[in-house]
């Protein structure tokens, strides 16, 4: 099943349709967000999306941890699409996919170091829970320092936005974990 909302294939709005050529040359496809979301309230989460983007430039944390969250985040939320989107920027970035293979298993797998074990840990409590006990805050602070805490809440809470915004209409991966991969061998 398809999502909720139809895709716009044929926007007549000269901003969506500037969207969907940015996106297509950057994925080589119109995101199927765009198509049902965006489409339908460009300039609400145009302006909305740009800020997370703009606030994300600035992050301290290195890409990796900041990957890691997001894709825990969607993995405890099971997000299709954001795992999925996740994945391509870990392709793209050539960073290890392995360790994001193994995120099933961070809690023994020697591919995470202890500050990644507290990391996710926090990330998963939080995520699934909505609350976070003050042990697994302690394990955390004792790796991170406090506006790298801040990051990691961040990075939590504005891929919970995406997760909610795709797993209520419906969208599920566009599969460009491949569309990457093919990309990435030529």
């Amino acid at each position: 099943m398809g999502p909720y909302l139809p895709p716009i294939e044929k926007p007549k709005s000269l901003l969506v349709k500037l969207a969907y050529a940015m996106t297509r040359r950057q994925f080589g496809k119109v995101l199927t967000p765009v198509k049902v979301v965006y489409a339908r309230m460009p300039a609400a989460f145009g302006m909305f999306i740009g800020k997370i983007g703009k606030l994300d430039k600035k992050l301290e944390l290195p890409m990796e941890t900041q990957f890691l969250v997001r894709e825990q985040v969607a993995r405890v939320n099971v997000c299709e699409f954001c795992m999925d989107i996740g994945r391509a920027f870990v392709i793209k970035a050539s960073l290890s996919e392995a360790k994001f293979d193994a995120l099933g298993d961070y809690r023994t797998s020697p591919l995470f170091s202890d500050s990644e074990r507290a990391l996710l840990d926090y990330v998963t409590e939080l995520t699934r829970d909505r609350q976070v006990k003050p042990e697994t805050f302690a394990r955390l602070a004792d790796h991170y320092s406090d506006r790298q805490i801040c990051e990691i809440v961040w990075l939590a809470a504005s891929e919970h936005l995406y997760n909610i915004t795709n797993i209520g209409l419906n969208i599920h991966s566009d599969m460009l974990c491949d569309i990457t991969k093919r990309k990435s061998a030529a």
